[in-house]
């Protein structure tokens, strides 16, 4: 059995022990636990059915029996399956003979029966994902919103200059501007919780043709309705041999914008740490660089931002490849739906990197300030807002004379303020700010949060 440090994937090498909450909704065991589910859960509402002759309705107690199959599924039955496959060269059917194999020859006709292999593929992938996506995906990014919301909170009052186009803009603070991250995921958040996901059993061309051939009095499509529903998905019934995964596509969006949002959180707080009014705790025996010895990278943010783009590129090959279909079906479908664990995981790991390298950062006020003072000229607005209070016209060409392109300190507007033909009250009103106090409603909006 090859070890870690020979994968070709690093999800499954270097970042191995990052993405275990993953296993269990990806891995090829997990793929075949899902399937074994679906056939067995399948099984059992056949059985319920009066329709369905030669079955019969199971007890209580040969329910439980049929669910143990795939509720103690471990890796040595999954492994069993995968040697059935060598003789079938498919997998679906290789699930089929598996469960055969554990219940009485009299069931063996109804393990199966009437589907497509398709018809258990669909509702294991949407199954999958959706309860990845519920479960460790969503609690690892609300951990690292409500850091943001706390980071947020308490630096809702340090000032800071803001870039716009790369340039000194007017000042805000470092709180308000993690306010708008978390207020962004706070929205993607609940699309993700409103988001359904769809399954399908309708045959080899969704025409339903073998059950009404079988069981032509019997309700098809109320039985899918409530089997679906029993799975925890919405029933697609119009659909060729492939549900049209046109719901799944959806949440893959949804992550996609998120990754994006965080890799746009990223690149800020490489900035802020480049312009050093962020600064990173040392951590004892890390080493920075191999050379130089000072150095303290900012590498869990350029890690997630890497992991963010790979998660990306997969998310939007998956949405692009996925709604396409030639004709009733062709497998290009099953090919890619095996890499959506590897587009989650990529994106899991980033998550994890960003709250890491949030635990690490703090303000370095006295670097902050000393930036905002180098900057007096980020003044200018609130002067030739003034002088347009006023009624006076050409305030704004007034202060673009004085101040582009121009090395602006205190000294020099403190002088333009003093010659303002404006109403005293504005003009002490201007003589009281400084660049750290003009921030608005910088501290009141990361209070809204």
């Amino acid at each position: 059995m090859s070890k870690p440090i020979n994968s070709i994937s690093p999800l499954d090498g270097r970042y191995k022990n990052n993405i275990i909450a993953l296993r269990p909704f990806f891995s090829e065991s997990a793929l075949i636990k899902y399937r074994v589910k679906v056939e067995i859960e399948y099984l059992i509402a056949l059985a319920k059915e009066k329709k369905i002759d030669g079955i019969g309705p199971f007890s209580i107690k040969e329910c439980d029996k049929l669910r143990k199959i795939y509720l103690n599924f471990a890796d040595s039955d999954a492994m069993d399956i995968k040697s059935i496959e060598k003789t079938t060269n498919h997998d679906v059917k290789a699930v089929e003979y598996y469960i055969q194999k554990k219940l009485r020859k009299s069931l063996h006709p109804w393990i199966h029966f009437c589907l497509t292999s398709e018809d258990v593929n669909n509702i294991s992938y949407s199954l999958m994902w959706k309860e990845a996506i519920n479960g460790p995906y969503l609690s690892q990014l609300n951990s690292l919103n409500k850091k943001i919301k706390k980071l947020a909170k308490r630096y809702k009052s340090i000032a800071i200059l803001s870039l716009t186009h790369g340039q000194p803009a007017t000042p805000t603070t470092f709180g308000k501007e993690l306010a708008v991250f978390y207020n962004r995921i706070e929205r993607q958040l609940q699309q993700i919780k409103s988001q359904d996901f769809l399954g399908k059993f309708g045959g080899a061309t969704g025409t339903w043709s073998a059950q009404i051939t079988a069981y032509p009095k019997m309700d098809w499509i109320k039985f899918a309705s409530r089997f679906m529903k029993s799975m925890g998905l919405k029933p697609n019934l119009i659909t060729t041999q492939i549900e049209s995964h046109d719901a799944i596509i959806e949440s893959y969006h949804n992550i996609l914008r998120i990754n994006s949002i965080l890799s746009d959180l990223s690149q800020d707080m490489w900035l802020y740490i480049s312009r050093a009014i962020v600064k990173q705790k040392k951590i004892a025996g890390e080493v920075g660089s191999s050379t130089m010895p000072h150095k303290i990278n900012p590498i869990q943010f350029e890690n997630a931002e890497g992991n963010f783009g790979i998660s990306n590129a997969l998310l939007e090959h998956l949405s692009k490849k996925l709604s396409i279909s030639r004709m009733q079906r062709d497998l290009t479908d099953s090919t890619t739906l095996r890499n959506q664990g590897v587009a989650l995981g990529h994106s899991y790991i980033a998550l994890k990197g960003v709250e890491k390298g949030l635990d690490r950062i703090d303000i370095d006020k006295n670097k902050a300030m000393n930036e905002l003072n180098s900057h007096w000229e980020v003044l200018a607005e609130p002067i030739q807002v003034a002088i347009r209070k006023s009624g006076k016209d050409g305030g704004y060409e007034e202060m673009m004379e004085a101040s582009k392109g121009k090395q602006v300190d205190k000294d020099l507007i403190r002088a333009i303020i003093g010659k303002l033909k404006i109403p005293s009250e504005d003009k002490k009103m201007l003589l009281h700010l400084d660049p750290a106090s003009y921030t608005g409603l910088a501290k009141k909006l990361a209070e809204l949060i």
